[in-house]
C-alpha cells in the first residue's frame, strides 16, 4: 500500500506552515492528538490525584492510561518505565540513584559515539565514588562502534556499559543486542540511549535485552518528556532518590513525581500508531505495519537526499552512506569541502527549508572523526511525515553551494 503521507501530515498542526523542517532530530513536531490530550487534561481534571472526589480520580486514571501507553512504547509495562523532564535529566538521576552501590575500582564503559547526556553524568558519579571510566571509541575508518573494540574493554569490575542505539550524528544503527549479548556474559549490565533511534522504528526491550533503555519523547512526536526503561537487575542496584516513604516502583527515581498533563496527553502517540498501521491494511499487530511502513518510507527519503550528495564531489557524508534501514535512519550529517559548516544552513534559510549545523552534544565524536575544523557537521534530520517534494526544496537550496 502506498504510505498514506497526506493523512500523516494532517495530524501534525506545525506542518501547516509554508516551512520545510528538516530538524527533527532536535526534536519532533507533536502531534494534534497530543496536544488535545493534554488541553483536555488541563480542562478537565487539573487536580492533584489521591483523593476520593471524582475529578482526582479522573485524573489518575488518564494518567496511568498515559503511563500504559508510553510504556508500550518500549514493549513494556508501566511498573518498569520512570519519567522525567529530559533523557540529560533521567540520566542524572539514574547516575545519583546508583553512586550508592559503587565502590572503588569499579568500571563504567561510556563510548565516543554517544550525546553527552548518556557520557557526562556517569563520569561525574565514577569520579565521585572512586569508580573507573573505561572509553569504547568509535572505529575511525568504519566511523561506527565495533564490539571487537568493546570486548577488551570488559573484565570481573564492569558494571555497567552505556552505550547509542543510533549516533544522532552519524544516523547509524548500533548492534544493541549483540552488545547486550557480550555486556552479560561478562557479568556487567546494559543501558542504552535510543533517543536518535526511538522516532523512527520499534523498540523492544526483550528482544534487544537490554537492562535500560531511554529516549525522549518530545522526538517521538510528543511533548517534552523523556521515560527510561528499567529491568529488574539494574533497578535492584539502584537507590532511592525521592521521599524516604516513596521507596516503591518508579517512584523511587522520579522525585517531584511526573508532569501529569504531558503523560496524559502523550497517550496518543501509541493511539497514533496503531490507527496508522490500522490504515495501512487488516490484520494483527497494527503497530508493527505502521512501523514497517515508516521505515520504508524514511529509506526512500534518505535515498534520494543521499543521492545527491553522493554526487556531489566536495561533500562527505558521515556515517554509512547507504540508505537501509538495517543500517541507518534518515539523519544524515556531512561537510563539504571548502565550506564551513556554518554557512551552509544560513544559505538554506532564505528559502524556508529548516537544516542545523554543530556537534549536536556528541563533541567526542565530532572532535574523534577530525570533523571540528569544518565547524562541525550539518545535519539533515528526516522523519516519516517529511516528503519528496520536502527533500527536492532542500537539494535546490543546497546546490549552489555544494555541487
Amino acid at each position: 500500500m502506498t504510505f498514506p503521507l497526506d493523512y500523516v501530515r494532517s495530524r501534525f498542526p506545525g506542518l501547516a506552515r509554508d516551512e520545510v523542517f528538516l530538524d527533527n532530530a532536535g526534536g519532533s513536531q507533536i502531534l494534534g492528538s497530543v496536544i488535545d490530550g493534554i488541553g483536555a487534561y488541563l480542562r478537565d481534571c487539573n487536580v492533584q490525584h489521591g483523593a476520593t472526589y471524582g475529578a482526582s480520580q479522573r485524573a489518575a486514571e488518564r494518567v496511568t492510561a498515559g503511563k500504559q501507553a508510553l510504556a508500550s512504547l518500549f514493549g513494556a509495562g508501566p511498573g518498569t518505565v520512570v519519567f522525567g523532564p529530559s533523557t540529560t535529566q533521567i540520566v542524572f538521576n539514574l547516575a545519583a540513584a546508583l553512586g550508592p552501590s559503587l565502590r572503588p575500582g569499579d568500571e563504567i564503559v561510556v563510548t565516543e559515539a554517544d550525546h553527552e547526556a548518556n557520557v557526562g553524568a556517569w563520569r561525574r558519579v565514577a569520579a565521585q565514588r572512586g569508580a573507573e571510566i573505561r572509553l569504547w571509541k568509535v572505529d575511525r575508518a568504519r566511523q561506527s562502534l565495533e564490539l571487537t573494540d568493546l570486548a577488551p574493554l570488559l573484565g570481573p569490575r564492569t558494571r555497567l556499559v552505556c552505550m547509542t542505539h543510533c549516533s544522532n550524528v552519524l544516523g547509524t544503527i548500533f548492534d544493541v543486542a549483540a552488545a547486550a549479548e557480550l555486556v552479560h556474559r561478562a557479568g556487567a549490565k546494559l543501558f542504552v540511549d535510543g533517543v536518535a533511534y526511538a522516532p523512527h522504528g520499534p523498540v523492544d526491550v526483550a528482544a534487544l535485552g537490554v537492562d535500560g533503555y531511554v529516549f525522549s519523547i518530545y522526538k517521538v512526536y510528543g511533548p517534552h518528556l523523556a521515560a527510561a526503561y528499567l529491568g529488574p537487575e539494574l533497578f535492584a542496584e539502584l537507590a532511592n532518590i525521592n521521599h524516604d516513604f516513596y521507596d516503591c516502583g518508579p517512584y523511587r527515581l522520579q522525585p517531584g513525581g511526573v508532569n501529569y498533563e504531558l503523560v496524559a496527553g502523550g497517550a496518543a502517540i501509541a493511539t497514533y500508531l496503531d490507527d496508522l498501521g490500522e490504515r495501512l491494511g487488516p490484520g494483527p499487530d497494527p503497530r508493527g505495519r505502521a512501523w514497517a511502513a515508516i521505515a520504508a518510507h524514511e529509506a526512500d527519503l534518505a535515498e534520494h537526499l543521499l543521492g545527491f550528495l553522493g554526487s556531489c564531489p566536495k561533500v562527505h557524508v558521515v556515517g554509512d552512506s547507504r540508505p537501509s534501514r538495517a543500517v541507518r535512519v534518515p539523519t544524515i550529517g556531512f561537510v563539504v569541502d571548502g565550506v564551513p559548516s556554518p554557512s551552509i544552513p544560513a544559505q538554506v534559510d532564505p528559502h524556508g527549508v529548516g537544516i542545523r549545523f554543530g556537534d549536536f552534544c556528541s563533541r567526542a565524536l565530532v572532535d574523534a572523526l577530525g570533523l571540528r575544523p569544518h565547524g562541525g557537521v550539518v545535519r539533515v534530520s528526516l522523519v516519516h511525515y517529511n516528503s519528496h517534494a520536502e527533500v527536492e526544496r532542500l537539494i535546490a537550496a543546497l546546490r549552489p553551494t555544494v555541487a
